[in-house]
């Protein structure tokens, strides 16, 4: 007899490749991991800029930041606190990759969480084509784009964590 398939949800997976499990949540709560993340972004752009100036030498500053995107969840001590914005939107983060297993109210399944998305897809298009044409303008908009919907994302997943911790004691001792 065979067992059935357990579903996983794709934050799931994402949150694995960049060792997000158990309390490795809570270090990536911290306010800072949240604010450096937000500045891996700006920093990959401008290293895949520098090829105008330092040719093949911009593979150092590119690796190095997509080396620092993955490890930075990791990086930082539990926060002494996670009544805070960032780390609510953390733990909200990981109440959604955990919506199969723990189902979340009809209010909260995907529909600004998709707009939010296609939002981040339209500045990751724009990020792109700037690089790629050296076009600061464009490159600037597509960052601007890209980072006030990962915060609104972000601001959504506060919602969903005052929403849900309200509902489960096993999420609300999450927050101390």
């Amino acid at each position: 007899m065979s067992t059935p398939a357990v579903k996983v949800t794709s934050e799931q997976r994402v949150a694995k490749v960049f060792g997000l499990t158990g309390d490795n949540w809570t270090r990536h709560a911290n306010p800072v991991s949240v604010a450096t993340r937000f500045a891996v972004l700006p920093l990959l752009a401008l290293s895949i800029w520098s090829r105008d100036w330092i040719g093949w030498w911009s593979l150092v500053p590119i690796v190095l930041s997509l080396v620092f995107m993955m490890i930075n969840p990791l990086l930082f001590a539990k926060p002494r606190s996670t009544r805070n914005w960032a780390s609510r939107g953390v733990f909200g983060e990981r109440v959604w990759s955990e919506r199969l297993r723990v189902p979340v109210p009809e209010q909260f399944n995907a529909r600004v969480l998709n707009v939010t998305y296609a939002i981040q897809l339209i500045g990751a298009a724009a990020l792109t084509y700037g690089l790629v044409r050296y076009d600061l303008i464009v490159t600037l908009t597509g960052l601007v784009i890209l980072q006030t919907a990962k915060a609104w994302y972000i601001d959504r997943q506060v919602l969903l964590f005052e929403d849900m911790k309200a509902r489960h004691p096993e999420y609300a001792k999450w927050e101390y």
